[in-house]
């Protein structure tokens, strides 16, 4: 019996050399392919967002997310500049992974893709220039955030077939946005784009 290897088994002895691994080979589509420390530092973070205590805050005897914008708020009220740095990585962290992993819940909220770039994308520039390490990986997510969003999408993607009705929605979103990430997703799907300005 013959298997692909979407059936082999995963060997990886953590979920961050797993997806350490997945980004790296992302990343090779990319001309200049992102900084190998880049892509570690990704797969961390998609480490430790898989336990919910690291993504969820407790508030009002309740596990929820805590907004973004709060998260920035309290990042300019911060008592000092090493506080400052910690809670400004967690929201760029936080924007980057809610970003690429849940854009559609976040849409049907009327939170567009737009808000997680600025609020990454400046958090992450602040620790390029102020955080005690890792500056070069922050300019580099600061600099490209939207290939970052993009990278871990693909990293998680589990390669499920989505319905007709899934895929007019994403046409559709992308007739409104023009947003490269969905043409490459529809590309993907073997759509072609090309004349696809008359079909509106």
């Amino acid at each position: 019996m013959r298997l692909d290897s979407q059936q082999l088994p995963i060997t990886e002895t953590s979920l961050s050399s797993y997806f350490s691994k997945r980004l790296n080979r992302y990343a090779k589509r990319f001309r200049p392919p992102p900084h190998e420390d880049t892509c570690w530092y990704l797969g961390s973070l998609l480490e430790r967002f898989g336990r919910s205590e690291q993504l969820f805050a407790y508030q009002d005897g309740q596990m929820m997310l805590r907004p973004l914008a709060l998260l920035y708020s309290d990042a300019i009220e911060a008592d000092n500049a090493r506080e400052r740095c910690l809670m400004l990585q967690q929201l760029g962290d936080m924007a980057l992974f809610l970003g690429a992993l849940f854009p559609e819940r976040f849409t049907r909220q009327g939170i567009v893709q737009d808000y997680f770039i600025g609020m990454g994308g400046s958090a992450y520039d602040y620790l390029a220039d102020n955080a005690r390490e890792n500056r070069h990986i922050f300019a580099e997510l600061a600099n490209t955030f939207t290939r970052m969003l993009e990278m871990v999408a693909n990293a998680c993607s589990r390669g499920q077939r989505l319905t007709t009705e899934e895929v007019l929605v994403l046409y559709q979103r992308w007739l409104n946005t023009r947003d490269p990430m969905i043409e490459n997703q529809l590309r993907a799907l073997g759509i072609e784009l090309a004349g696809s300005e008359q079909l509106q």
